[in-house]
C-alpha cells in the first residue's frame, strides 16, 4: 500500500471508500494533537497570526481559535485541574489563580493538546500546515524530552449510522491491528505509560467471525461486555453512546463519555518538532481500515484466516498485511 512522502501535498492523503455520510453531506473529521513547549496562548496566536480568525481566552490555559482557515480550534493544556471553569468541583474553593499558577509551573510537563472542529475530510491535509506553524514556533514532540508520550488520534465521522457498518469497521481494525501498531512503533514512554490496550483476543476471534453480523443492541452489549473501558486503542464507547446511551450507560453509569457520531482513533506518538512528521501516514493507514471494512469478501477472509490463526501478533501482522494489501 502506497503511503504518504514526507512532503505530504493533499494527493497524499487517501479517501476512503465513502466520503459522504449518510445526509449526503462531506464526512467530517476532527484531529487532536499533543505537543510541548508552547503555551496555549502561544499556540493560538502562532496559528491566527497564519490562518486567520478570532483569539478567545476560555481560561488562563484554554484558548479558542474561531473562525479561521483551520475552522474553530481548541488549544489547552491537557489536563482537567487547570480548567475550573469548566470543571467546577475540581480544585474547590482554590479556583482559577491556583489553575493558573499551576498551569504556568506544569507547562513543560502537560502537554498542550490542539483539537480541530470537524472539517471535511478532502481538507485534513491542511493540518500538516498548522503543524508546520506550530514547529516552527517552538512546539516539540514524543522525542524531545524523556516523559514525553504525545499522542495523536482521529476522530473521522461514522458514514453510516446502522449496525453493519460500525462492526465492518471494528472487524477491520481487530483484524490490522496488529499491523497498525508494527507500523506505528509506538514510543517506549507512551508503552510504559500503559497507553491504549488492544482488543481482548478472546473478542476479536469472536467478532471476526464472517457469521457474526448482531444487530445495534446486540452488539452493543457484547462490545461493552468485553470493554467496559475507554481505554482501546479504537474507542468505540463515544459513538455508541451517540447511537444508544442508555444501554451504555446502565453498563457504566459513571464513565465519562462525550457523545459524538464519530470513531475515535487513538494514536501513541505526536512528533511535532520533527521536519519530517506528517500525519497523512497515519491517516493513510485508518483509510487501509476503511477500505477493507468495505471488501466484505476480503473482509471474511481476513477473519476467517485470523480464527485458524495460532501465531504471536508479530506474525499475525505479517500475515494480515499479506491478506489485506496483496
Amino acid at each position: 500500500m502506497q503511503l504518504a512522502s514526507l512532503a505530504p501535498t493533499p494527493a497524499d492523503f487517501d479517501r476512503p471508500p465513502l466520503i459522504e455520510n449518510a445526509e449526503g453531506r462531506p464526512r467530517g473529521v476532527g484531529v487532536e494533537i499533543e505537543y510541548a513547549g508552547l503555551t496555549a496562548e502561544q499556540s493560538a496566536r502562532a496559528l491566527a497570526e497564519a490562518f486567520g480568525g478570532e483569539v478567545v481566552q476560555d481560561d488562563p490555559h484554554a484558548f479558542s481559535l474561531r473562525g479561521s482557515e483551520l475552522g474553530d480550534i481548541a488549544i489547552e493544556l491537557d489536563s482537567r485541574y487547570l480548567h475550573p471553569e469548566k470543571h467546577p468541583t475540581v480544585l474547590g474553593g482554590v479556583g482559577s489563580m491556583v489553575a493558573s499558577w499551576l498551569g504556568s509551573a506544569t507547562t513543560y510537563v502537560i502537554p498542550c493538546e490542539l483539537v480541530t472542529g470537524p472539517m471535511p475530510i478532502d481538507r485534513i491535509h491542511i493540518v500538516d500546515e498548522a503543524v508546520d506553524v506550530l514547529r516552527r514556533a517552538g512546539g516539540k514532540g514524543t522525542q524531545d524530552g524523556a516523559l514525553y508520550a504525545f499522542g495523536l488520534h482521529f476522530n473521522p465521522e461514522v458514514p453510516r449510522r446502522e449496525a453493519d457498518v460500525v462492526v465492518s469497521v471494528l472487524k477491520a481494525f481487530a483484524l490490522l491491528n496488529a499491523w497498525l501498531r508494527r507500523e506505528v512503533a509506538p514510543d517506549a514512554t507512551r508503552a510504559f505509560l500503559g497507553f491504549a490496550d488492544p482488543f481482548p483476543r478472546d473478542y476479536v476471534h469472536k467478532i471476526a467471525d464472517p457469521a457474526y453480523r448482531p444487530d445495534l443492541g446486540a452488539f452493543i452489549d457484547d462490545y461493552l461486555a468485553a470493554n467496559p473501558t475507554r481505554n482501546r486503542d479504537l474507542d468505540l464507547l463515544p459513538l455508541l453512546t451517540f447511537l444508544d446511551e442508555d444501554r451504555v450507560r446502565r453498563v457504566l453509569p459513571n464513565e465519562k463519555i462525550g457523545q459524538r457520531p464519530t470513531f475515535h482513533y487513538r494514536l501513541p506518538d505526536a512528533r511535532m518538532s520533527d521536519p519530517g512528521w506528517s500525519i497523512a501516514p497515519d491517516w493513510n493507514r485508518w483509510v487501509a481500515v476503511e477500505r477493507l471494512a468495505f471488501d466484505r469478501a476480503r473482509l471474511d477472509a481476513i477473519g476467517e484466516a485470523f480464527r485458524a490463526f495460532e501465531g504471536e501478533d508479530k506474525s499475525w501482522a505479517d500475515t494480515a498485511e499479506r491478506l489485506a494489501f496483496r
